[in-house]
């Protein structure tokens, strides 16, 4: 990421959710008081494409792409691929007309919803936001771990270390490697694609295998937890605090930077995961990394490439579970007395550290990298990125006058919210049976 890109607006920034113990209420502002105090984004589209790179094409995301084909075949491994490209492309073009549909800003996610579904909207997304943040972080800790180990910082060390060790190692990394994480981003699509290519070749052909592997009952789970984990690889949790940093008119720049960001994501997607599994076949692991082996140093350099742009993701991701947190214990006293002041800065560490303790713990005892990639998927991406923007578009009235154009918009957004409303379900579950088999026959915090 750019040196100069503009940062995501603060977890206290222009805050309009105001709660008591017992009782719940999101205000509305006039919106000549609302114009008066808000602030204008002054990123340009690029920072907008960079932000939405960032957050959507981790490491996480690109690695699991392969084994999803592998557990549901070309045919439908492909026509799954493309038709989660298209569906988040639209759905994120929606967000971007809806942030200010009704004249107002409307600078996160679950203030959206709320203008538009109202209160039940508002605690609907909240709760899906912060599957999505959170099981994001835990995967992508999981797999900044596996990088970890697999670099020449994992063996370093005399003996060695497990998974758990490196996760926990991971959380170590210094804040100041988030500034690389967009060239990271395409260091790690670019030297994986490059190194899976080499290896394909090196392996004898006759020898590789795509036929779907167990008996029917898991081939059926498999591919409903693969279809979790390409809707988690789509995933993006805050559109609209990414539009908030970004100039007037925002919403055609938002248009433009989701688009470039698409372009990137397209072409690295599609690229590693067909390359992957026609290297592979039904062998490859979920953690693409995990199946190279030669050359040596380029699988390094991609394991480093991982780690550093998981980093950045990682304290973007913890974004939204801090700013919820916050919203609801930091003091709303406005003379800023120093003991007020003392509260919520100890307030704020005790919440961040208590956060980064506890999904390092779960990571660290279950590393299960493609379980937790596939629940995320299904319950917290699929509400997020797949259903709630087609709904809350027909929700809204928004749609085009001209009839044939709005009819077909109509259909084509009821037909995304059905279907990945059948693919969220039949993604969690995938995902639990993967995790029932797991426990089974896996000891906590050992190694895998």
């Amino acid at each position: 990421m750019s040196s100069h890109q503009v940062e995501l607006p603060s977890i206290s920034e222009k805050r309009t959710t105001v709660e008591s113990k017992s009782d719940v209420r999101v205000q509305e502002e006039d919106p000549k008081d609302q114009d008066e105090h808000e602030v204008s984004g002054k990123g340009t589209w690029k920072h907008a494409a960079f932000h939405v790179t960032t957050t959507i094409a981790t490491p996480a995301a690109y690695a699991p792409l392969p084994f999803a084909l592998a557990s549901l075949g070309w045919p439908l491994g492909v026509s799954s691929l493309v038709a989660g490209t298209m569906a988040t492309w639209y759905s994120s073009l929606l967000i971007s007309t809806l942030w200010r549909w009704n004249g107002k800003k409307h600078v996160t996610y679950r203030l959206l919803a709320n203008s538009i579904f109202g209160l039940w909207g508002y605690y609907s997304i909240a709760f899906f936001q912060q599957v999505a943040s959170i099981g994001n972080n835990i995967a992508i800790q999981i797999a900044a771990g596996s990088s970890l180990k697999a670099s020449k910082f994992g063996h370093s060390f005399p003996l060695g270390i497990n998974t758990s060790d490196a996760i926990t190692y991971y959380i170590c990394v210094p804040l100041w490697v988030n500034g690389l994480c967009t060239f990271s981003t395409i260091g790690f699509a670019g030297t994986t694609i490059g190194v899976t290519i080499y290896n394909g070749k090196k392996i004898d052909r006759e020898s590789i295998s795509y036929s779907l592997q167990g008996s029917s009952s898991a081939k059926r789970f498999a591919a409903f937890n693969a279809l979790g984990t390409i809707a988690f690889s789509f995933g993006d949790a805050m559109l609209p605090e990414i539009q908030n940093t970004v100039r007037e008119p925002a919403v055609k720049n938002m248009y433009k930077g989701v688009s470039a960001a698409y372009s990137v994501i397209v072409s690295t997607y599609w690229l590693l995961a067909c390359i992957g599994y026609w290297a592979f076949g039904s062998q490859v692991q979920p953690y693409i990394v995990a199946s190279l082996t030669v050359p040596k140093w380029t699988i390094v350099m991609a394991n480093i490439f991982a780690v550093i742009q998981i980093s950045g993701c990682y304290q973007i991701y913890c974004r939204p579970t801090y700013a919820y947190l916050e919203e609801r214990s930091v003091s709303s006293d406005t003379t800023n007395s120093s003991a007020s002041v003392f509260r919520n800065r100890l307030v704020r560490l005790t919440f961040t550290s208590i956060y980064i303790v506890v999904v390092t713990l779960v990571a660290s005892a279950m590393p299960f990298f493609v379980d937790f990639v596939s629940i995320c998927g299904a319950i917290g991406f699929i509400p997020l990125d797949f259903v709630f923007p087609v709904l809350a578009f027909l929700k809204a009235g928004k749609m085009p006058k001209n009839r044939v154009l709005g009819f077909s918009m109509r259909v084509v957004n009821i037909a995304i919210a059905a279907w990945f409303s059948v693919v969220a379900v039949l993604g969690c579950i995938g995902a639990i049976r993967f995790v029932v088999e797991d426990v089974k026959t896996y000891k906590f915090f050992h190694d895998m």
